[in-house]
């Protein structure tokens, strides 16, 4: 009976060894008892399988364990634009069976407490939380401050060479640090702070600690979640040719890493894309630009994947991602693309129509690269956004930055633009020439004369944008227009070299 009984009450070891020692403890007494007897052991045996041994109180059978990154067997980490991380964070974990609590080292400091999924990859059934944490109170000269607050502490000071120690009660720790000693008041006295041992609660790395509940002792654990403070852009460096006409392009992922965790040997995958979240994500600072521009690549350093509506690359080696790390990874390197360079002059204020409007004089043309992203052109690839910069070779062969442009996620076979500046050598004036009112109120005509100067040494040509109100229909007009939506149309005008032309159009607008 008193083996039962401690069986049933035990801390250690599982339920079912708990049982079987029952079960063994029977048939060793069985024939010496009577029939009262047998009846009383069967009601004790009866309560231990009806009393789950995950019941008992977890202060007194848990064991406290630690997992630190040494026992990881690999991490990956998905990456996406908004300033997101998904760390899975695989390692060899040893239990005991039973209830224990175990200290998972090594997380993010930036992590999400609410998104940790723990699951056991080769027993899944054989493992449960029952209670999660996360600890982040890390050791500091001002925690430790703080937790000492009322406590006393020695101060160790120097004198003549020698070492005098001061027993002395922290009071005080706002601006500073007052000290009873002996009776008196001391503010920020002179020496160095000792205190006799590390208050519980602190710990020196982000943690998270497990409850757990196991029938194993071994177990492969995954543990996967949020973490902020990391995000990636995609960056490109483009090299003009002589002509304008073709370029050369290299893609760069660059990854800033914020999060207060530094990632050894990971799995890396970055997804491109605009990902709904619940609340506002905050913008990744702004890392370190760099210009790296390197031979094309044999082969292709990440493969990129449809994926949900959103585009996935992942990179085909491990890589490390150190805490407080801007890193650059090549993504992608084409050679000879054919460009199209276009001046575009779209005036600065929107349509008024009326007889008061002022002429806008000597106006900058805007500069434009547009390229196809096609597979015929040496591209073809879904291209993350990111920060387009442009160079060009003078006559000397040294590279001169040219201008730089944000891009959108651009889908294969669609366009991309890219404006470089203002040209220098092309100016453009517009003047309201006529107004008249046909019917009062409801029935105008206006005429304007756009007029461009080209001051370089080759023909070009200047597409004109003109935004236009209500119900309208042009009446004259120097040069034909394409109607590029409901109230936006797109004049087309060639410039020979070192010449001026007119663009005249009247418009009718119908309120």
């Amino acid at each position: 009976m008193k083996t039962l009984f401690c069986a049933l009450v035990a801390a250690g070891g599982s339920w079912q060894h708990a049982n079987s020692v029952c079960h063994a403890d029977l048939r060793r007494f069985k024939g010496r008892l009577t029939t009262s007897g047998r009846l009383m052991v069967g009601i004790l045996l009866v309560c231990t399988l009806l009393v789950p041994w995950s019941s008992l109180p977890a202060s007194s059978s848990s064991e406290k364990l630690k997992s630190t990154p040494a026992r990881q067997k690999s991490i990956g980490i998905t990456i996406y634009n908004d300033n997101l991380g998904l760390v899975k964070d695989v390692r060899n974990l040893s239990l005991s069976r039973g209830v224990v609590e175990l200290t998972f080292e090594g997380v993010a400091a930036r992590i999400d407490p609410t998104s940790v999924h723990i699951r056991s990859i080769d027993y899944p059934k054989k493992l449960s939380v029952l209670e999660q944490n996360f600890e982040y109170d890390l050791i500091s000269p001002a925690k430790l401050m703080e937790k000492y607050l009322g406590e006393t502490v020695e101060l160790i000071t120097e004198h003549e060479g020698e070492e005098r120690r001061i027993q002395a009660k922290l009071i005080g720790i706002e601006k500073g640090y007052v000290y009873e000693i002996d009776g008196k008041i001391a503010i920020n006295p002179p020496g160095r702070v000792v205190m006799p041992a590390l208050p519980g609660g602190l710990i020196s790395k982000p943690s998270l600690v497990w409850l757990l509940d196991s029938d194993r002792v071994n177990h492969l654990v995954e543990a996967s979640y949020l973490t902020e403070g990391i995000g990636w852009k995609a960056n490109y460096v483009a090299v003009l040719s002589d002509d304008d006409t073709k370029m050369d392009l290299a893609g760069w992922v660059t990854i800033d890493n914020r999060s207060g965790a530094t990632y050894r040997n990971a799995t890396l995958k970055l997804v491109a894309g605009d990902v709904h979240r619940v609340r506002p994500p905050r913008a990744p600072r702004r890392g370190e630009e760099l210009y790296v521009r390197g031979a094309p690549m044999e082969e292709k350093a990440f493969v990129e994947e449809a994926f949900f509506e959103y585009h996935l690359y992942a990179l085909q080696r491990p890589t490390t991602i150190k805490d407080n790390q801007t890193k650059q990874l090549s993504l992608l390197s084409a050679a000879d693309i054919t460009v199209k360079k276009s001046y575009v002059f779209e005036p600065l204020r929107s349509y008024l129509f009326s007889a008061m409007q002022s002429p806008e004089l000597g106006k900058k043309v805007g500069v434009f690269i547009n390229v196809e992203n096609k597979k015929e052109n040496g591209l073809g690839m879904p291209l993350p956004k990111g920060v387009v910069r442009v160079y060009k070779k003078d006559r000397a062969g040294d590279l001169q930055f040219v201008g730089e442009d944000w891009i959108d996620h651009t889908p294969e076979d669609e366009k991309v633009r890219v404006k470089m500046g203002e040209a220098f050598d092309v100016v453009a004036d517009r003047t309201q020439t006529d107004f008249k009112v046909i019917k009062s109120g409801r029935i105008y005509e206006s005429s304007y004369k756009i007029s461009i100067r080209n001051h370089k040494e080759e023909d070009i040509v200047v597409s004109v944008i003109e935004r236009l109100q209500s119900d309208w229909k042009i009446l004259h007009k120097s040069h034909d227009y394409v109607k590029e939506s409901s109230h936006r149309v797109r004049f087309d005008v060639p410039v020979p070299k070192k010449g001026a032309v007119d663009l005249t159009y009247t418009v009718q607008i119908r309120y």
